[in-house]
């Protein structure tokens, strides 16, 4: 799956933002609905799935595997699973693209199968660790040979039957413990995974909602989900909600775009991923819900949001592990609020699809910003709702949330922003820009 072309791309001003959107499917909920999907036994139908590269690479991944995954011309995806422990030896090798998620929850599902698998990916995914996944599958029995620094290309030989472990994530990461509890699927016994911090609980919804039996407990140590292995998922039926990292965008650029009234349909409001609404709303943002509701266990409401003007905070620690991805549209709300916000506690954001800290900070100095970098976040000097003086040129290194966020960024600034690389959008969000046209009057 080679890279596109880059696309050079200057974004102006907009005089305001106004209308109605619906943003694509959950990224986290796609990738995970495609793969119990695929592990079920029967035929199961996904409505609203993410048609972005990263979930796309996952459903070739699974091809490969032997579901067999169609889309028709509703846009309605059906799976017809291979069962638990029925994964097939892929002929060739697993291109992973620019999906971590893909990359290193597969990793746990082939963990425990008698398979052998080689991932690779494109340059950034290929820059980024994968030891935080390696250790606990080697635990489990899985065979892994990474490159240098625990990085792709790499090979895993799964074990079956794998064993049981119990383990307490040392870093706040749902991909880590999604890849346990994959794992967990097909290995006999009870597999446990204790996270101190919680995190986005996508997957033990889904896999209780497939079948699986699995338990959540609250204790002393923190958050313990346990799986029983040697499961038999039953196929469902899923309408996958509006991603909350894709209306983060939205939220932000109605926020500070003067004039500005949005309303973002069918978003999902998960409680472990609702952390920038709350930081917002700290902020004065001005979010109403509008017609609440739970969709395939999921918390959804339509978000109306308008202008208002923003105040500096210094954002809650225990905020980041459910607004992680939405740290960069959160410094660029920074940029226009009054004084300064501290957005520190996302040590995590160093290892992502770049190093979204210093990625951010160069992006926001290079279009006039004041910004302190920290080990962990970054402190920024807003105007006050005036906007910022843009005309500088970001550097987006292969990362959609860069190239996004420093789009909304350039919506309220005196010069257009140009970004070297506009194409990793297509990763997560391909309808963007003709959603910008659409909300800025400009669509055609």
């Amino acid at each position: 799956m080679p890279h596109p072309e880059p696309t050079r791309l200057t974004v102006p001003a907009a005089a305001r933002l106004v209308g109605r959107i619906r943003v694509p499917g959950d990224k986290s909920i796609s990738h995970r609905a495609l793969m119990l999907s695929a592990l079920a036994v029967g035929e199961s139908r996904v409505k609203g799935l993410l048609e972005g590269e990263d979930v796309l690479a996952t459903a070739a991944a699974l091809r490969a595997m032997g579901a067999r995954i169609e889309r028709d011309a509703a846009g309605v995806w059906t799976i017809n699973g291979v069962g638990v422990g029925g994964l097939l030896q892929p002929a060739a090798a697993l291109d992973m693209g620019n999906s971590g998620t893909s990359t290193r929850l597969l990793m746990g599902l082939i963990a425990s199968h008698p398979i052998t698998a080689t991932f690779t990916g494109d340059a950034s995914l290929s820059a980024r660790p994968m030891e935080r996944v390696i250790t606990p599958l080697s635990r489990m029995g899985a065979d892994i040979t990474a490159s240098p620094g625990g990085r792709l290309p790499l090979m895993l030989r799964g074990l079956c039957p794998a064993v049981p472990i119990e383990y307490e994530l040392p870093v706040a990461s749902a991909q880590v413990k999604s890849a346990v509890l994959l794992a967990g699927l097909n290995t006999p016994g009870v597999t446990r995974v204790i996270e101190p911090v919680p995190t986005r609980d996508h997957s033990e919804r889904m896999l209780a909602g497939f079948g699986a039996e699995v338990l959540v407990e609250e204790t002393s140590r923190g958050r313990v989900i346990s799986i029983t292995g040697e499961a038999e998922l039953r196929p469902q039926s899923i309408t996958v909600p509006g991603d909350p990292s894709s209306a983060a965008f939205w939220m932000v650029a109605a926020s500070i775009v003067p004039g500005s009234d949005v309303v973002i349909e069918n978003v999902g409001l998960n409680p472990t991923r609702a952390g920038l609404v709350t930081a917002l709303r700290m902020m004065g943002a001005d979010i109403t819900e509008l017609d609440p509701r739970t969709v395939g266990g999921e918390p959804v409401a339509d978000l109306r949001v308008r202008h208002a003007a923003l105040q500096g905070i210094t954002v809650p620690h225990d905020l980041a592990p459910a607004m992680i991805d939405e740290y960069p549209v959160l410094f660029v709300a920074a940029a226009f609020a009054a004084g300064r916000t501290v957005a520190r506690g996302a040590d995590e954001l160093r290892v992502k699809e770049s190093d979204r800290i210093a990625a951010m900070r160069a992006a926001l100095e290079a279009n006039g910003v004041s910004v302190t970098e920290h080990d962990d976040g970054l402190s920024i000097d807003g105007t006050g709702g005036d906007a910022i003086p843009g005309g500088g040129t970001v550097t987006t290194r292969l990362d959609h949330r860069i190239a996004m966020s420093m789009t909304v960024a350039a919506l309220h600034a005196r010069a257009a922003i140009t970004l070297d690389d506009a194409s990793p959008v297509q990763t997560s969000y391909p309808t963007f820009f003709d959603q910008l046209a659409q909300l800025s009057g400009e669509a055609a």
